[in-house]
């Protein structure tokens, strides 16, 4: 990995810099780190920056406020903070009693609540489409699908509300459908059979009571040409996890074609485990830190932003909505990382910033809420599992007048990274105080 701007390399010193030099040069996938390295000059960004800090506190058992992170990114700068940095106070997540009923997480209890009121809705619907070239083991394949769905017992899960308790109940493996085959090969016109297919699957409806919440079909098109179509609901999946997903298919799928064992490593914990450690740390104290945070940060924020659309904004979402992809050339592209790297932020925050002055100059609005979807894995323990980890941050931006950006920076900076402490999901468990004409998202 190239660095916009190159540094005279000097070695990392004390035990502490060396160390992050390792975790630095492990997360950000670079040779070597110095102590005068800067992390963002380095390719870092807020996704990266937030595995450096499960990184420390997993290695050093510290904490890292990303506030201080972009304080001062270069490397001798955070040794010396963790070197001041008190004891991380969050506790391990530890496989929980399996006679015990599984709690639903806060995310998954948001979802389990609009599919309580708006019934199936597929605009939760995760589908992913792999085109495979070649000469295509069936039986390794189907082996691989059944061991994933084995291993992450999540992908098993169906939802019941007993009273006024939800309830996560997880089924035997054997009971998930197989995979699915469909041969086109004497198809009279394949490709539209399957754009139709991909269309069904990703618009079919999941029924969170009865489940699956997975499943799969696999696309003949010719002897050496297959199309392997997924689709999850959003209750147990997200996009990182699809990453994990595909993964641990080509891994197994290569393991088991040759004859061999399951490569994988055993799974420490289970995503169920993840939604009762939840629980437990978002409680008491914790959960009124957070809450009171949220409710002064969102003091008086606008319940609409009031665009001039050419159409009315419908009484209820209907999720028929498009998108429109923008390209932004090679040259923007380096203009815009170099100019973020000088002012300490990640592209992310630049083009947000500018997002967000954009959205006010339109609607008139000086003072913009923006929600933006956050990975929400703090932890080294859940990077490696499926499940809904993501969470959306209420991100607001109050415009006062035109502002160099450097300043205009500097107030995204501040709304990126605020909040008390280690993130935690405190719009999920203060649902009640969004304003209430928003429409936050999963």
């Amino acid at each position: 990995m190239t660095a916009v701007f190159s540094r005279e390399y000097a070695a990392p010193q004390g035990e502490i810099e060396s160390l992050l030099a390792q975790i630095w040069a492990d997360v950000l996938q670079v040779e070597r780190v110095g102590r005068h390295d800067h992390f963002f000059e380095l390719g870092g960004h807020s996704l990266l920056a937030m595995r450096m800090v499960s990184q420390i506190r997993q290695r050093l058992g510290v904490e890292l406020l990303l506030s201080e992170l972009f304080a001062n990114a270069e490397l001798t700068a955070v040794a010396q903070v963790l070197a001041q940095a008190g004891r991380s106070t969050l506790p391990d997540i530890l496989p929980a009693n399996r006679d015990e009923p599984v709690p639903l997480s806060f995310a998954q209890q948001r979802l389990w609540f609009l599919a309580l009121m708006e019934g199936a809705n597929t605009a939760y619907n995760i589908p992913i489409g792999l085109r495979l070239r070649g000469q295509l083991h069936v039986q390794a394949l189907q082996r691989a699908l059944a061991r994933i769905v084995a291993r992450h017992a999540t992908l098993r899960s169906r939802f019941a509300q007993h009273g006024d308790e939800a309830q996560v109940l997880i089924v035997a493996a054997e009971d998930v459908l197989p995979l699915q085959v469909q041969d086109l090969r004497r198809h009279p016109q394949p490709q539209q059979a399957l754009d139709a297919l991909i269309h069904g699957e990703a618009s079919a409806p999941f029924d969170l009571e009865r489940g699956p919440l997975l499943r799969g079909r696999l696309v003949v098109m010719a002897d050496e040409h297959h199309v392997l179509l997924l689709t999850l609901h959003h209750i147990v999946s997200d996009g990182w996890s699809m990453g994990v997903l595909t993964r641990e298919l080509m891994a197994l799928y290569r393991a088991f074609s040759h004859g061999q064992p399951d490569p994988l490593p055993p799974l420490a914990i289970q995503y169920g485990d993840f939604a009762v450690w939840q629980r437990l740390w978002l409680s008491g104290e914790v959960l009124q830190r957070q809450s009171h945070y949220w409710q002064q940060a969102l003091a008086g924020a606008p319940a609409l932003l009031s665009l001039p659309t050419d159409r009315p904004r419908p009484a209820r979402q209907d999720y028929a909505g498009s998108s429109v992809e923008v390209r932004l050339d090679e040259r923007l592209t380096a203009g815009l990382k170099a100019l973020s790297q000088r002012h300490g932020c990640t592209v992310y925050m630049t083009l947000m910033t500018a997002w967000a002055a954009l959205l006010a100059r339109l609607s008139g609005q000086q003072d913009v809420v923006i929600g933006s979807p956050v990975a929400n894995r703090t932890r080294s323990e859940v990077e490696g599992l499926i499940g809904l980890f993501v969470n959306t941050l209420a991100v607001r931006y109050r415009h006062r007048g035109r502002a160099e950006h450097r300043g205009v920076a500097g107030a995204g900076q501040g709304a990126d990274i605020g909040g008390p402490g280690p993130p935690g999901p405190a719009l999920r468990a203060s649902g009640g105080n969004h304003p209430p004409d928003a429409q936050p998202g999963p």
